[in-house]
C-alpha cells in the first residue's frame, strides 16, 4: 500500500502546506498544475524535491478557479474537461520532462473530483481525457464500495486505475468523505492513526455512525495543508510499511 499527498500547491507569495517535510515519507506527490494552486516555479521546485527524494510524480488537474482553490464545481462540456486536464497534465509533464523525470499518473483535486466520483457523465469525460492522452497514464480515483463498477469503465476505457483511501478524512455511512464544512470532517492524531492500521489491516473504514465499509485500497492520501497529517506523516509511514 503506497502513501499519496497532494502538493505544490503554493502561488506566488501565497504558501500553502509543508512540502519539505512532508516529501521525505511518501511514495507519490500530486503536484498541482496551476488551475486551483502551483506556479511554474513552484511546480519545478516541487518536481525537483520528488526527484531527490525518488517519489513518483502525478498531476494534480482542478477546475479552473484559483480564487476557490478548486472546491467549487463548475458546469464544463465533456470538451472542455478534457481539454482542461490535457492543458494542465501536458505542463507538468513537460516541466517533469525538463528534469528526466516522468508522469506517472492523474489525480483530480477538489470539486472535479469529487464530480468524478458522483456524476458519470464528468466521471466519462475524465476517462475520455485520459484515454484520448498521447500516451497511457493511470488515473487515481477515490475508492469506494462502487469500485468494481469503476474498474469495469476504466477497462473499457483503456484506463489503468489506482484506488485511493484517506487518512485524515471522516467516512459518511454511504462511503463519501465527509464534508470539510462538517465538525469532524477531518481526523485527529489517533483516530488518523487508527484508521490507516484499520485499511492495512482489514481493508476497510469505520464511518462516522460506526459501520464498516470494505474498500479496495492501493494507496492511502494524507493531506500536508493541515497539522495532524504533517504531525503524523512519520507514524503512518512505519504502520504502512508494517514497522
Amino acid at each position: 500500500m503506497q502513501l499519496n499527498c497532494d502538493l505544490g500547491e503554493s502561488y506566488g507569495s501565497w504558501h500553502m502546506g509543508h512540502d519539505a517535510a512532508v516529501m521525505p515519507y511518501i511514495d507519490q506527490a500530486s503536484i498541482a498544475c496551476g488551475f486551483h494552486a502551483g506556479d511554474p516555479v513552484t511546480m519545478r521546485n516541487t518536481l525537483t524535491m520528488a526527484a531527490k527524494h525518488n517519489v513518483a510524480i502525478g498531476a494534480h488537474p482542478a477546475y479552473p478557479d484559483i480564487t476557490g482553490f478548486g472546491r467549487r464545481s463548475m458546469t464544463l462540456s465533456r470538451d472542455e474537461i478534457i481539454a482542461c486536464l490535457h492543458y494542465q497534465v501536458s505542463a507538468l509533464e513537460g516541466m517533469a520532462q525538463s528534469q528526466g523525470l516522468a508522469l506517472a499518473y492523474v489525480k483530480p483535486h477538489g470539486a472535479l473530483y469529487h464530480d468524478m466520483m458522483a456524476q458519470e457523465d464528468v466521471r466519462a469525460a475524465i476517462f475520455d481525457a485520459m484515454a484520448s492522452y498521447y500516451r497511457p497514464l493511470t488515473l487515481m480515483l477515490q475508492s469506494t464500495q462502487r469500485a468494481d463498477k469503476h474498474r469495469e469503465e476504466g477497462k473499457l476505457a483503456g484506463v489503468k486505475l489506482l484506488f485511493e483511501a484517506f487518512a485524515d478524512r471522516c467516512y459518511a455511512d454511504d462511503g463519501s468523505l465527509v464534508p470539510r464544512s462538517q465538525p469532524g470532517a477531518i481526523h485527529s492524531r489517533d483516530h488518523m492513526l487508527a484508521q490507516v492500521q484499520q485499511l492495512r489491516c482489514d481493508s476497510s473504514v469505520t464511518s462516522l455512525s460506526g459501520d464498516r465499509i470494505g474498500l479496495q485500497v492501493d494507496t492511502v492520501c494524507v493531506h500536508g495543508d493541515n497539522p495532524e497529517g504533517i504531525h503524523s506523516i512519520a507514524a503512518i509511514r512505519a504502520l504502512l510499511d508494517g514497522d
